[in-house]
């Protein structure tokens, strides 16, 4: 059975797996981002520039234009 999330629950998706790791790492940039992202009364992020920047995301991912490959250099390294 094919399992389809709507952006909401795929932003849901995204913060959970930031607080999994903001609880592991106590990362500082990364608490700060969830602070941004926690959803108000309305449904809409704190920071309301970040649903914006989430639905390009998705637009970009669902056009295919998002790679995430890992690709190494001659010696090893990403490159940069």
């Amino acid at each position: 059975m094919d399992k389809f999330l709507t952006d909401k629950d795929a932003y849901l998706a995204m913060f959970s797996f930031l607080e999994d790791y903001y609880k592991r790492t106590g990362s500082d940039e990364i608490g700060s981002l969830l602070s941004g992202m926690c959803l108000m009364n309305d449904g809409m992020p704190m920071d309301r520039a970040y649903w914006s920047e989430w639905e390009l995301a998705v637009q970009k991912t669902l056009e295919g234009k998002v790679d995430a490959d890992m690709r190494l250099s001659d010696k090893g390294v990403p490159p940069t």
